[in-house]
């Protein structure tokens, strides 16, 4: 069985991570959503459990998805959970050389783990949660740019905190 690891920090979800994950699982017999702990973004709109639990309700609908959190390395992540690849998602050129140097990094620390880059959709490459947020900070309609079930936990957050 090949499975695969969709890191990121999906804070929020976006319409293009809904993306790669599903591609990925259509490519994979089963897909791991990994929310990371990045600690060059302290600040959070929702807490790692909050955006589990928002991955798992867009991801109802793929069998072969799990979502799960680390707060440590993923090449470490993907040998516990016995991992063949890594799959990115590249919005723009400038996605590739952070993506390219984290997979050389990665493959540095477990030898077997390979990275698959999927190239955005043009509907969504130039989304990022960043944008998300900023659009929504300013009352900007964010409905063509997260998924459905979450919509109104993130509107609802944002204004909370603006």
């Amino acid at each position: 069985m090949r499975t695969a690891i969709c890191p990121g920090s999906f804070d929020p979800v976006t319409n293009g991570h809904m993306d790669i994950i599903r591609r990925s699982a259509a490519l994979f017999d089963r897909v791991l959503v990994a929310v990371m702990e990045n600690y060059h973004k302290p600040t959070r709109l929702f807490s790692a459990e909050e955006r589990m639990e928002m991955l798992r309700r867009c991801a109802a609908g793929l069998p072969n998805v799990e979502v799960l959190s680390s707060g440590g390395l993923l090449a470490d992540l993907a040998y516990e959970k016995g991992a063949d690849a890594v799959v990115k998602g590249l919005r723009a050129v400038s996605d590739f050389e952070i993506e390219f140097q984290q997979a050389l990094i990665n493959r540095q620390l477990n030898p077997k783990l390979e990275t698959v880059f999927l190239t955005a959709g043009s509907e969504s490459m130039f989304l990022s949660s960043s944008v998300v947020k900023q659009v929504a900070q300013f009352g900007g309609d964010i409905r063509r740019f997260v998924p459905e079930e979450i919509l109104d936990e993130v509107v609802a957050r944002i204004a909370e905190t603006t």
